[in-house]
């Protein structure tokens, strides 16, 4: 009989192999760095949410000649996955049911390796670093995230090595942000509710490249987008794509269904919650579950789990309703199925190009940067060939 950590592994390594075959850009990558292994010697310290399409390039990196350690994400780990990336030699840990105190003994655990390049989903592991005093031992990292860029350029603490921070990259916005947040926020919204979205009314909290796909998308299925954004330019931009703008005042009343995605804290604040319809749906598309005030939400309410991943809170004969308890929720909720094969696939390719340049060239400079040209325009071009759409 297959004990359970068998099993759950097998069962991993079954959903890794259907995400590898449809990842053409890391699978000729892999063959490539088998040959010149240009990440043999270093050990890479991982945070990142660990689903089978992060698998697949934590293997690419593996075949690169990475040592690799790390940890998933709160909220985000899947358990059949890292028993799969474990039953294959790699030292990865994390649940789905950790709390924040168990991801924080990870995110220690990850740093007591010392890595000396980091890849990096929200900058946890590079300011880690620095607090743990060994910044100087590191040659460098990539970081995924809007949210872990803004923490490195304003939270006053200078890293000393070099952070390419992927979501910079026009690729990252286009491919990933734009088009694949957009669908998967779609598909997690029906998923995990069942609403329907034709003639529904939404509200989107932030027009960066993630919030322009999670209006498009929904707008493409006949919802009704309002645009809550404070850059007078890009809310100039939200309107002539064909969306309501306006203040939080001006819309929350009327959503229906309230989407934060700004990758800063308190976009949904505690002073703005009284001003929710009766009934809203609130959910979180950014890295951190702080977009929404969700301690301000269940002060003095009542609140109870109606189905997996929806909460509903009640104060003063009102209630709204809460998704993945803030959490980034096409990622935290059930059967969570995170952006598509192929753009995780590009974002992948761009994530082990950036991570081959720091650890094979020392001439970058120290601090958050931008991805290098060349890389952004050789996976371009790998991309459009990958799709028969080369010029």
């Amino acid at each position: 009989m297959i004990d359970t950590a068998e099993q759950l592994a097998a069962e991993g390594a079954a959903r890794i192999e259907w995400i590898r075959s449809r990842m053409p850009l890391l699978a000729a990558l892999r063959e490539e760095f088998a040959q010149t292994r240009p990440l043999a010697g270093r050990t890479i310290g991982v945070s990142l949410h660990l689903d089978p399409k992060t698998a697949v390039l934590i293997e690419t990196l593996a075949t690169g000649g990475a040592q690799l350690v790390g940890t998933g994400n709160h909220g985000s780990t899947q358990d059949d996955i890292v028993a799969a990336l474990q039953a294959s030699g790699l030292h990865l840990f994390g649940r789905r049911d950790d709390t924040l105190d168990d991801h924080r003994a990870n995110l220690r655990r990850t740093l007591e390796a010392r890595p000396d390049v980091l890849l990096d989903n929200g900058a946890d592991l590079a300011l880690g670093t620095v607090e743990h005093g060994f910044a100087h031992e590191v040659i460098g990292g990539t970081e995924e995230t809007t949210s872990g860029g803004f923490r490195l350029r304003e939270e006053g603490t200078d890293v000393p090595f070099p952070v390419i921070v992927i979501n910079d990259s026009r690729i990252k916005a286009i491919g990933e942000n734009r088009h694949a947040v957009g669908q998967s926020a779609v598909e997690s919204l029906m998923r995990i509710t069942n609403l329907q979205l034709p003639g529904s009314r939404f509200v989107v909290i932030g027009y960066g490249w993630c919030g322009r796909g999670v209006a498009q998308y929904l707008a493409a299925l006949g919802g009704k987008v309002g645009v809550v954004e404070r850059d007078p330019v890009t809310a100039l931009e939200a309107a002539f794509d064909g969306h309501r703008v306006g203040s939080l005042e001006e819309l929350l009343p009327w959503a229906e269904v309230v989407v934060t995605a700004t990758g800063r804290p308190d976009a949904l604040p505690a002073a703005a919650l009284p001003m929710l319809a009766d009934g809203a749906v609130l959910a979180n598309i950014g890295h951190f579950p702080w977009e929404i005030d969700v301690d301000a939400l269940r002060d003095g309410a009542t609140s109870r789990q109606v189905a997996p991943a929806i909460e509903r809170i009640e104060r003063d004969g009102r209630h709204v309703v809460l998704l993945a308890e803030g959490r980034m929720f096409n990622l935290a909720g059930p059967g969570p199925k995170g952006n598509s094969i192929q753009s995780m696939d590009l974002g992948f390719f761009l994530q082990a190009r950036s991570l081959e340049r720091v650890a094979t060239d020392r001439g970058l400079a120290a601090g958050p940067q931008g991805v290098p040209v060349d890389i952004e325009h050789g996976v371009a071009r790998a991309m459009l060939a990958s799709m028969g759409a080369a010029r």
